[in-house]
């Protein structure tokens, strides 16, 4: 969407909410990822994109104005993939030592790092304290791509440890449970684009011309 046309139709949003008498039930929000990062790395450094930032201020102004969240979706999986350099066990929760030193903090995953990044990039935009709600992350259990890291073991595995991780928040914020969400509920066969795009449900789809039945993959 272009950023003349995304806060108008955001603020549309929520005066039809406010005459609803809504507002503190329902907050308006979008979501951002990766690709808005000029710095990742070490996460402190983190900072947007020049060219972005006219399009993100004024949302990120309007998210502080109206105490909504920034939803950003974090998928580490595709940074693994894209990066030789980092190793399966920090983007799968279970590195036993810190990976990443930039003190005073310490990283031993990926999604905590990535995290951290986006909240010292909303510091340089000079709006710190806006909350982030994870409003995506997956492990594909197929679809290959160039590591071959895809399956439904790495998926469980990813799964599962971000459940139990994410209660207990990350390095910049330690014991604050971080609001996250899975993606999909089902895989889908039919979506464009790369193979591995159809793999990122929770369940996939057996059809026949009897029956239809989903089965979970993790």
């Amino acid at each position: 969407m272009k950023s003349s046309l995304q806060i108008p139709a955001m603020q549309n949003i929520r005066n039809a909410i406010v005459a609803a008498n809504l507002c503190s039930q329902i907050k308006v929000s979008t979501a951002i990822d990766t690709g808005t990062f000029e710095v990742s790395s070490p996460p402190s450094k983190g900072s947007f994109r020049p060219e972005y930032r006219q399009l993100l201020d004024p949302i990120i102004r309007f998210l502080v104005n109206n105490q909504a969240p920034l939803l950003f979706n974090l998928y580490p999986y595709f940074s693994y993939d894209d990066n030789r350099d980092i190793d399966l066990q920090f983007v799968l929760f279970t590195a036993q030592n810190p990976v990443v030193q930039d003190p005073p903090l310490q990283y031993r995953n990926l999604f905590d790092a990535i995290l951290d990044a986006v909240y010292a990039a909303l510091e340089k935009a000079g709006e710190g304290s806006l909350e982030i709600v994870i409003s995506e992350s997956r492990w594909p259990s197929a679809g290959g791509r160039k590591r071959a890291a895809t399956n439904i073991d790495n998926a469980r595995i990813y799964n599962q440890n971000l459940i139990q991780h994410v209660k207990g928040g990350a390095p910049k914020e330690p014991g604050k449970p971080i609001e996250t969400y899975i993606f999909a509920m089902f895989n889908e066969n039919n979506k464009q684009g790369e193979e591995i795009e159809k793999h990122l449900g929770q369940f996939f789809f057996q059809i026949s011309s009897l029956n239809a039945q989903s089965i979970l993959i993790n």
